[in-house]
């Protein structure tokens, strides 16, 4: 759920959720690797979903990208194009680039397939890192 509302409009960082359960060591890495990566992607194809219907109220107080981000999002999209998305789990730029993805019409599997790859990737270090630091104490 954390991964989920933290790709979307509210800000959270899953980052430090996962960290969290990984070194309760309760559940197995690859289990909550695949519901944060689950949820995060989920929360991106939301995000385009929102950017491929209503850009039209992109200057309301809710809207997930505000007006400068929003801006630099469009503008790295339009030079990037698809590829960007693989930027999509980096703070500030993230969530824009997504929305942006479903302004500019990015077809839903190629926006699922990068978004997947760049989500699952950040996790996947995560997870190494900490699991590899459990493991040398």
């Amino acid at each position: 759920m954390t991964a989920l509302i933290a790709a979307t409009v509210f800000p959270m960082q899953s980052e430090a959720a996962l960290v969290g359960l990984l070194l309760t060591e309760a559940y197995p890495p690859w289990l909550l690797i695949l519901v944060a990566s689950a949820g995060n992607v989920l929360g991106s194809a939301m995000n385009w979903l929102l950017g491929r219907g209503i850009e039209r109220f992109r200057d309301r107080r809710w809207f997930p990208a505000k007006g400068k981000a929003l801006e630099r999002a469009q503008a790295w999209y339009r030079r990037y194009g698809k590829w960007s998305l693989l930027l999509s789990w980096v703070p500030i730029i993230g969530d824009p680039l997504t929305v942006v993805a479903g302004i500019l019409r990015e077809p839903l599997p190629v926006f699922l397939l990068l978004v997947t790859i760049a989500k699952v990737g950040r996790y996947l270090a995560l997870a190494a890192i900490t699991v590899g630091w459990l493991h040398a104490l």
